[in-house]
């Protein structure tokens, strides 16, 4: 709530009525809290409102574990609580082995919990619980035949890694050329924001959650700069990603520049010159579309006044790309949803105009275009935090009969709302509208389907807009951009057929409201499906939380492939590997050929190592220890659970997420033992190590080894960061040295007997 000094003051006294709020001297205690709504002080007769009130704006409040949304997780819960001995695990380092569960470990006097790795010959390999990033479910390929276990000791597994590395190599090598080619063209660089631009951010009616905030300063950064724009916004349906678009390719009108948005289909394409109307509508800009939709003569006169730059913003299907569409000074294009446009119509509205700054969005990015953005040859802004008041999807794997159909529809009429039903196949839509006439005979059913005429279409679809019918049967034209809050749950035949996004899409129709959402998939039983198909469904099912957009990509790279970054083909590089490994070579590659073949081409990069921290030359910071570090199962009884836990604790990186893991296992198992709390130290021991350029720590018989970045040319050992460690060396002689041994550089400090003294240590050199 925006207040006021005086009036702040008057919030936190006790005053009489008849108080000279002009005059008064009251003191002024800020009190750091939010207000959800206003109130009215019976003393003083005063009512107090929030903006949120006045200007009928919704509240954004504070969502939990934003941890649990991020997509970090090499291995998700749901995994690690299906995960039973004998399941084939991948570890980056040992290759594919058995899983054995949890064991305890005598190491040095005391133990430590490890997860258990069986191998080839009966090779075992024991996982320190704070290493689990290294290791990743193994996904049978279609043939389901079982893995060959890796052999420890032969080089077989390096010799693969290495085997990829080097295919890969050859394609980022093109990769890197194309990127730093893109770096040094010369595109328009906007001006900053004007009083319009933040007139229009403030009349948005909801309040901008974390991740849109930062996407929005993103664009307008790149715009601003001279270099030309080409960021993905990977946001889930209905996080935002519009109107994102909509303040970049305002930006743009205000330097009189043109905007082409480029969108899959004709239906969505109404729907976004409409939104893009409503929210620019007051500006001095024109909006307008074109699609099959439009007239001959309508068509003719839209090219006109684009020729003649009287059209700011155009909205188009693929009619945008045509010879017969000329710009006046297209400034900006913004693609939406592309997993839909082929590679020849991406490359051919490339070459609209070389520097033209590309703002591509997607909830589903195809592997393509997510590995080109993974690697850095494309920004990338993700949007993970879900609207206030938004639920989750709740997804149902099912097989086609009247009787899930006749539920599903009767649920939803009885809260009055209303159904989506896809049927990817035209010829049997009036057999299923019989159908459900037949078991809901109270059901109003419409079919739309893209043979019809777009006026016809249009009808329909307005028609279930305005609460007409009950039930639109249709192909996947409700996949894009359909946008009916009332409208909360939707069933797909035949799902197996469809492909991961095009399900995502589809199941995005859905729950854009604050009710509980539905989606049903229904397919043959699961025996029968191809492993692929089978694949799909159950990534669907288990990524149904709030912004598993992402998370769905990465399955749909996984299962696909990477294909070929610079060309169509989606044959894929990681079958043998998983996805984890050929992320990590992929980044090592990358690095690689940064630092040796284009060294001369990130010499500047390089350059300003000396402003860089540790945490832009380690990935991670590996821990070693002999100390007691774990949950006693006396405190944590089951080993599932205590897997579940270890693998939260992982993946937290700050203190107030600590705090709130920390309390959550005082609630659930009361005070914490010793080893449990040196088992929490471990998350700022591997940050800080991290910040500080240690690929590893080992803690052990009461010393402190730190092992700085492995490369000993790189621009790490010289920057200020290392600087820094070697002061803290100089002023404390007597109990640090600095060791090289096979041109590794560490740093042993003795004194430390516990993973908080060792905490305290690193925060110092810090300093």
């Amino acid at each position: 709530m925006r207040s006021c000094n005086r009036c702040a003051g008057i919030l936190n006294t006790s005053t009489p009525q008849h108080l000279n709020i002009q005059h008064s001297t009251l003191p002024f205690t800020p009190v750091n809290r939010t207000l959800h709504e206003g109130f009215a002080d019976n003393d003083l007769r005063l009512c107090f409102f929030t903006d949120h009130q006045i200007f009928d704006r919704f509240h954004k409040y504070n969502l939990k574990s934003d941890a649990a949304r991020t997509g970090k997780m090499a291995l998700t819960m749901k995994e690690l609580q299906e995960m039973e001995p004998g399941d084939f695990i991948v570890h980056v380092d040992f290759g594919i082995g058995k899983f054995g569960g949890l064991v305890r470990v005598p190491v040095g006097d005391s133990y430590q919990e490890m997860i258990r790795l069986y191998y080839q010959r009966g090779d075992i390999v024991d996982v320190s619980i704070h290493s689990l990033y290294k290791i990743s479910k193994y996904r049978r390929s279609d043939t389901g035949e079982p893995p060959r276990l890796s052999t420890l000791g032969t080089g077989a597994w390096e010799k693969l890694k290495e085997r990829t590395k080097k295919r890969i190599k050859d394609i980022a090598r093109d990769l890197i050329k194309l990127y730093a080619k893109r770096r040094h063209e010369k595109g328009f660089a906007y001006s900053a924001d004007s009083y319009l631009q933040h007139e229009l951010e403030a009349s948005f009616l909801y309040e901008d959650t974390p991740d849109q905030q930062r996407a929005t300063h993103d664009v307008k950064a790149d715009m601003e700069s001279a270099r030309p724009m080409d960021r993905l916004v990977c946001g889930d349906v209905g996080f935002g990603k519009t109107e994102v678009a909509i303040r970049a390719a305002f930006k743009a009108a205000c330097d009189s520049k043109q905007v082409a948005v480029l969108v899959p289909t004709t239906v969505l394409a109404f729907q976004h010159y409409k939104t893009f109307s409503d929210r620019l509508k007051g500006m001095p800009v024109r909006v307008d579309y074109l699609s099959r939709a439009r007239t001959a003569k309508q068509t003719r006169e839209v090219l006109a006044d684009l020729k003649a730059g009287k059209i700011d913003i155009l909205v188009g299907t693929h009619k945008l790309i045509g010879k017969a569409v000329e710009w006046h000074d297209l400034g900006l294009l913004i693609i939406d949803e592309e997993q839909k446009f082929g590679v020849s119509t991406k490359e051919k509205l490339r070459t609209l105009k070389t520097n033209v700054d590309t703002l591509t969005m997607s909830a589903t990015p195809i592997p393509r275009t997510l590995q080109f953005s993974l690697m850095g040859a494309r920004d990338m802004s993700i949007m993970r935090t879900p609207p206030p008041n938004r639920y989750p999807v709740q997804t149902e794997l099912g097989v086609y009969g009247h009787e899930i159909i006749a539920d599903a529809i009767n649920f939803e009429m009885s809260r009055n709302g209303q159904v989506f039903f896809v049927n990817d196949r035209i010829s049997n839509l009036p057999e299923i509208a019989s159908l459900i006439t037949k078991y809901v005979p109270d059901a109003r059913v419409a079919i739309g389907h893209g043979q019809m005429s777009p006026e016809e279409l249009e009808k329909i679809l307005i028609g279930f807009m305005n609460y007409d019918y009950d039930v639109l049967l249709s192909t996947t034209i409700v996949e894009n951009g359909i946008d009916i809050s009332n409208a909360n749950t939707i069933i797909i035949n035949d799902a197996h057929r469809f492909g991961l996004s095009d399900l995502h899409q589809m199941r995005g129709r859905v729950g854009r409201s604050n009710r509980k959402a539905f989606c049903y998939l229904l397919a043959p039983p699961k025996s029968v499906l191809s492993s692929e198909a089978r694949r799909r469904l159950e990534a669907l099912e288990n990524f149904s939380e709030l912004g598993s957009g992402f998370n769905l990509a990465m399955q749909d790279l996984d299962i696909r492939g990477a294909g070929n970054l610079l060309g169509a083909e989606q044959s894929g590089f990681m079958e043998d590997l998983g996805y984890e490994t050929y992320q990590k070579i992929l980044n090592q590659a990358v690095t690689e050929l940064k630092n040796d073949e284009f060294a001369d081409m990130y010499a500047e990069e390089i350059a300003q190592g000396n402003n860089l921290t540790g945490d832009a030359f380690v990935e991670d910071c590996a821990v070693e220890s002999d100390l007691e570090m774990y949950f006693p199962d006396t405190y944590v009884p089951g080993s599932a659970e205590r897997m579940l836990l270890y693998r939260e604790l992982d993946n937290i990186d700050n203190d107030d997420e600590l705090d709130a893991y920390r309390q959550r296992l005082i609630d659930r198992f009361g005070a914490i033992p010793h080893e449990g709390e040196e088992l929490l130290q471990v998350v700022a021991l591997r940050r800080y190590g991290k910040s500080l350029g240690c690929e590893k720590i080992i803690l052990k018989q009461g010393r402190m080894q730190m092992q700085f970045v492995s490369n000993p040319n790189s621009a790490y050992y010289r920057s200020a960061t290392f600087g820094k460690a070697l002061d803290f060396i100089a002023a404390n002689a007597r109990r640090c040295n600095l060791k090289e041994v096979n041109g590794k550089r560490s740093m042993v400090v003795s004194g430390v007997p516990t993973v908080s003294e060792a905490v305290k240590v690193l925060l110092k050199v810090k300093e």
